[in-house]
């Protein structure tokens, strides 16, 4: 059960957050333990959210309701935090995996991946300069149309034209190279 005594009232930093403790705890232990999966977990969100009050006691607006939806408020940000946090980490570990999994695979064909990359970077040698530049902005370095645009000082569609361009200049390029490679007919 909650008190509704008023927090603002108290002047003492210390006071205030025993104050806020004591009124919105339960509370927020409650939505806490809705949000995460076990009880340490929510007892660490509280605490989390207490901490931050700490830092700044006097931050939490005055009257109980507007105490308790600032509080509640830094409770789920904390919490987006963290989920944020994890897709972040799950999102790494999923692209390391992924890496070592190529890197294993390639590193059984060393010698297939060194002229896969020499046959790449020979085709884009002989693309125009414009091209080779929009194409390698854009596949190698990840860089939007719009970016390269501005870049280069020319318009979205001239460079989404360069890119069409120049991937079918680089397959054309590129496939007599990897058929006289492979011994395979065309």
């Amino acid at each position: 059960m909650t008190k509704a005594f008023p927090v603002a009232s108290v002047r003492n930093p210390v006071e205030r957050l025993t104050a806020l403790f004591d009124t919105h705890y339960d509370r927020l232990y409650r939505l806490a333990r809705r949000l995460v999966p076990c009880v340490d977990d929510a007892l660490d969100l509280v605490q989390e959210t207490y901490m931050r009050v700490a830092r700044s006691p006097n931050a939490v607006p005055v009257g109980f309701r507007n105490e308790e939806a600032w509080l509640v408020r830094v409770l789920i940000n904390i919490r987006r935090d963290q989920w944020r946090h994890a897709a972040v980490h799950d999102r790494i570990n999923r692209n390391t995996k992924s890496n070592r999994s190529d890197t294993t695979s390639a590193g059984s064909n060393t010698e297939g991946v060194i002229i896969a990359h020499m046959t790449v970077w020979k085709a884009l040698d002989k693309l125009p300069p414009r091209r080779r530049a929009v194409v390698v902005m854009h596949e190698l370095e990840g860089l939007e149309t719009s970016s390269i645009a501005s870049l280069l000082g020319v318009s979205t569609i001239t460079v989404r034209w360069h890119l069409s361009q120049g991937r079918r200049e680089l397959a054309r390029i590129i496939n007599p190279e990897v058929l006289q490679h492979t011994g395979g007919i065309e």
